[in-house]
């Protein structure tokens, strides 16, 4: 059994006052609106709904967090580049994005979703920036592999850890939802951050912390 598939839903924040105690060891997932990081952490913790998609890019300004358990969690980030969301509403995310990236004790790793097809966007690369004072590791999934041939992502996947090489911390893989292409290597990399291994212990459900107005992750 997936040591992640023990994720549960327990607390959503639109202000940095809403977050959850910063204690434990927490891992974060953040992407364009269109990389498909809601499917990605869906399929990580082999469930269907985790994670909500939403159809609108940008509509989303939610923190959503879910418990692994034993002080464990997983942390998705609200999409970014999107283009028809008033200004006042991005300098907002970008703030709470922002403060959570830069100042969260508990963050231990921050996963980049990036369409295989278009990597290292600058948005992309502006992100990369942005957390790289903190000096905490960066993986970065090339979501939607299957929508290339074979030769086409081993040459993306070259591209992209050329670009990476002067990033302490920072790796790459190809990863693909539908097909479930890298998952066990996602996985690992997650585990290994988070500090659990394949005996995880279940002996207690994760407590639910509010939350209440739980919004959709964007994909």
């Amino acid at each position: 059994m997936s040591v992640l598939a023990r994720a549960r839903y327990v607390a959503s924040a639109h202000d940095v006052r809403e977050f959850p105690p910063d204690t434990g060891r927490e891992v974060a997932f953040a992407g364009r609106s269109n990389a498909g990081k809601s499917s990605a952490i869906n399929v990580l913790a082999r469930q269907t709904r985790l994670a909500f998609t939403s159809k609108t890019p940008g509509r989303t300004q939610l923190v959503n967090f879910f418990a692994l358990g034993d002080a464990r969690f997983l942390v998705d980030l609200p999409g970014y580049g999107f283009a028809k969301v008033p200004e006042r509403e991005r300098s907002q995310w970008d703030r709470l994005i922002g403060t959570y990236l830069l100042h969260r004790e508990a963050l231990c790793g921050l996963v980049v979703m990036m369409d295989v097809r278009h990597p290292m966007t600058p948005l992309d690369v502006q992100l990369l920036d942005w957390f790289a004072p903190t000096a905490k590791p960066v993986h970065v999934l090339l979501t939607k592999a299957d929508k290339l041939s074979r030769q086409q992502q081993v040459r993306q996947l070259a591209s992209v850890r050329a670009s990476l090489a002067g990033r302490a911390g920072a790796s790459a893989q190809l990863f693909s939802s539908l097909k479930r292409t890298g998952l066990d290597e996602a996985e690992a990399v997650l585990a290994g951050w988070l500090d659990i291994g394949a005996a995880y212990d279940e002996k207690e459900e994760p407590p639910v912390r509010g939350g209440a107005d739980r919004g959709s992750s964007l994909a």
